[in-house]
């Protein structure tokens, strides 16, 4: 797997597609960290770690509002490929504000909003909204 964050971003589309109550995916600490962020926007209901298989798992915790999926869009944006950088003060703006941007910074994985009231920088992840 060449990009591990993409494919937990693509079981979450996919699963709120499907309309699954939870998803799995493999742990990792920036998995987490993005899960972390999602759950303090609102975006899902939580995340836990399930430690009963073979290798550690992730149980995502999915999110809907009157049947329609809290997440109406979720990409990546920095790729292994090409990868996008941004300062605190160039950090995307999604939907006018509505959406959220998930920005990799020397204080943590933050949302935009975070990173710009911490005026830090960094690797641009995904968006949401």
């Amino acid at each position: 797997m060449t990009d591990p964050l993409g494919d937990m971003l693509t079981r979450i589309r996919n699963g709120q597609r499907a309309k699954k109550d939870s998803v799995l995916s493999p742990a990792s600490k920036l998995r987490a960290n993005v899960l972390e962020v999602l759950q303090r926007e609102g975006y899902i209901r939580g995340y836990s770690e399930d430690a009963s298989a073979k290798h550690a798992q992730l149980r995502i915790e999915l999110k809907y509002f009157e049947g329609e999926p809290a997440i109406k869009h979720v990409a990546r944006v920095s790729k292994p490929g090409r990868r996008v950088y941004s300062g605190s003060k160039e950090l995307p703006i999604v939907r006018n504000g509505l959406g959220i941007t998930i920005v990799s910074t020397p204080k943590g994985v933050l949302s935009d909003a975070e990173a710009r009231t911490e005026n830090v920088g960094g690797e641009v992840l995904a968006e949401v909204f």
